[in-house]
């Protein structure tokens, strides 16, 4: 089969793209620029919007060569990821290179038989001083992509029935945030408040319920819908979602009017299974984070955010606003369209709320540094990253779950006052543009009646503990201090298979005491003059019987090493008697001592219902 003709009326700036060598893994793409500067200049950004790492995109372009007319351009590069073509004024510029798709996750591109998927961000060279211009797109069919359709979220121009052909974009931005899947993939349609949504699954098996998944992502988007506007309508005319199913995978990233998405294939809804899995919760609450990250980030975003600057990091020490609160609502949601009950949303806070007390890292920094060092510290984890920062996502929710309950304590807006009627008022005095601190302070104060600076001061500025137990209490919730599991115990993340494998050890915690590193492999213990085998934590306790401390046996670089381990109290019964501290003296003890480390057992946690009657006013 032939490669299809360019369609009529590119813009100034087109784009062709050929999925030209599935089996090498080549995207070919051809940039004509109609009206080049003299010198002009090209870059591949660095990093794509919503994953913030610079992921040096430019390392898979290859074979960079440039034409005006019959003559060929000399084409200099200027540093990493920019490039200056010897050219003139006047006559079309056209470049022509590959970029190699390797990566399977949602920020880059892939390419081989059977699949094909890509950002702009990593197949687009941006022209300089054109970035406001119109930009098109021709998505080209091979002969090795003969049955394959394309999926993308920008207005079709001159499209065949399988979604093959030219798109338009209003500018360059929006010419990036629009990822394209292409393959043999499954499509479903629905509407949600009048406004039509797409969704395509890649890789699902025979058994996947699709008339399931629509069902539930249509609730989903409903909710978040008249979360923001009531009866009115989003700030999109359409919306797609691109969803890969593979063996073992999870993960998202958000667009201003769709969104790519990995899960793992077992996680899909499977036809004839009434019960929702574990993992098919966990799919719809990516959804759902995903979704509303369409109106906070994408629309309402930080005003550092104002305008992409794609060769370098973009600072903002908001992303526990933006990240934090929008998984704070992911889940809320799923409650509120009854995709989930009120014991599994419980179950889900709980979850959330351990991870944190478990992360000694939040002693060390606050939410808000954590999100200005998301570039070198959350996107680049190591076996320290748990010792020396918080997670902007987790504690962020829980700074959003505090600020939500305390609004609905404080009586302001006549009774009405929540984080809800917060962010819409923030959506509204913004006109779902740029914000920053001061204008959530602002609406907080004027939703309240008060101004709410000491408790983000103390909540995001600080490593105080967050007074979850005294907010939940007030309205039905009981938190409560529960035996951790003899992970926690000993102040260690593993991996079990044939023996304990060390991933971290937590700062201030009985295995670092031992003198166990990260990479250790834990073979067994000495206890009263016996020697065992173990192949997993728990075979510690089975094994040490009473003893206070045990003879760790552990492998290091080749070495057999004997560590004296200092075993947690008597059983997991002496963990559970540990009287917990009030979230006051938390706070302070916290506040006094901000570098300190963590106890020597991280703090376990579970909810429960108190006051039935207070949690559905909260939750309704």
């Amino acid at each position: 089969m032939p490669t299809s003709r360019p369609p009529k009326a590119p813009a100034g700036v087109h784009y062709r793209v050929e999925p030209s060598d599935v089996l090498a893994h080549l995207f070919r793409i051809t940039l004509t620029i109609a009206r080049p500067a003299p010198g002009q200049e090209v870059s591949l950004p660095v990093w794509i919007p919503g994953s913030y790492l610079v992921r040096e995109f430019s390392k898979n372009l290859q074979e960079l060569r440039a034409t005006q007319g019959r003559a060929a351009v000399r084409l200099t590069q200027l540093d990493k990821h920019r490039w200056q073509a010897d050219c003139t004024a006047g006559a079309p510029l056209v470049l022509t290179y590959a970029v190699c798709a390797y990566d399977t996750s949602v920020r880059t591109a892939w390419l081989d038989a059977s699949r094909g998927f890509f950002n702009g961000t990593s197949l687009c060279l941006r022209v300089h001083g054109q970035e406001a211009l119109r930009h098109t797109l021709e998505i080209a069919r091979t002969p090795a992509t003969a049955e394959w359709s394309a999926a993308t979220g920008l207005s079709a121009l001159q499209v065949d029935r399988k979604g093959f052909g030219l798109y338009a974009a209003a500018n360059y931005d929006e010419l990036v945030d629009c990822p394209v899947e292409m393959g043999t993939f499954w499509v479903g349609r629905f509407t949600a408040c009048g406004v039509p949504h797409r969704f395509v699954v890649a890789g699902a098996a025979p058994s996947f319920d699709g008339k399931r998944l629509l069902d539930d992502a249509r609730k989903v988007c409903e909710t978040a819908i008249r979360f923001w506007h009531g009866e009115g309508k989003p700030p999109f005319k359409n919306y797609l979602f691109l969803l890969n199913a593979v063996g073992d995978g999870y993960g998202g990233l958000e667009h201003r009017n769709s969104t790519a998405l990995i899960c793992g294939r077992r996680d899909l809804p499977r036809v004839g299974e009434a019960r929702a899995s574990e993992g098919y919760t966990t799919l719809l609450g990516l959804i759902s984070h995903e979704y509303f990250h369409t109106w906070n980030v994408k629309r309402l975003r930080p005003a550092e955010f104002a305008t992409y600057d794609y060769a370098r990091e973009n600072y903002t020490g908001l992303l526990w606003f933006f990240e934090g609160f929008t998984s704070y609502y992911d889940d809320l949601l799923l409650r509120r369209a009854g995709l989930i009950d009120d014991a599994t949303y419980l179950r889900l806070i709980t979850k959330t709320v351990n991870q944190v007390l478990q992360t000694p890292g939040r002693f060390v920094q606050t939410v808000a540094q954590a999100s200005f060092d998301a570039w070198v510290k959350y996107y680049r984890q190591d076996e320290n990253t748990p010792n020396a920062t918080v997670s902007y996502y987790t504690k962020g929710s829980l700074v959003a779950l505090c600020l939500d309950l305390a609004l609905r304590s404080s009586g302001g807006a006549g009774g009405r006052a929540s984080l809800d009627e917060a962010l819409r008022m923030l959506w509204t005095r913004s006109r779902g543009g740029p914000v920053t601190e001061a204008d959530l302070r602002a609406v907080l104060q004027d939703l309240a009646g008060r101004p709410f600076d000491a408790e983000l001061d103390q909540w995001v500025h600080s490593t105080a503990e967050l007074p979850l137990a005294e907010l939940l209490q007030a309205h039905g919730v009981q938190l409560k201090a529960e035996a951790p599991q003899w992970a926690q115990r000993l102040g260690l993340r593993v991996s079990e298979t044939h023996s304990v494998h060390i991933k971290t050890v937590l700062r201030g915690g009985l295995a670092e005491k031992a003198g166990m590193v990260p990479g250790d492999e834990w073979l067994g213990l000495e206890a009263d003059g016996q020697g065992w085998r173990i192949s997993k934590l728990d075979d510690v306790a089975f094994y040490a019987g009473t003893a206070a401390t045990v003879t760790a046996l552990v492998a290091r670089d080749g070495r057999l090493l004997r560590l004296a381990l200092e075993l947690p109290g008597h059983g997991p019964q002496a963990a559970a008697r540990k009287p917990q501290r009030s979230a006051a003296k938390t706070a302070k003890a916290a506040k006094a001592t901000t570098t300190a480390a963590a106890p020597n057992t991280p703090d376990t946690v579970s909810l429960s219902v108190s006051d039935t009657a207070a949690l559905q006013r909260w939750l309704g």
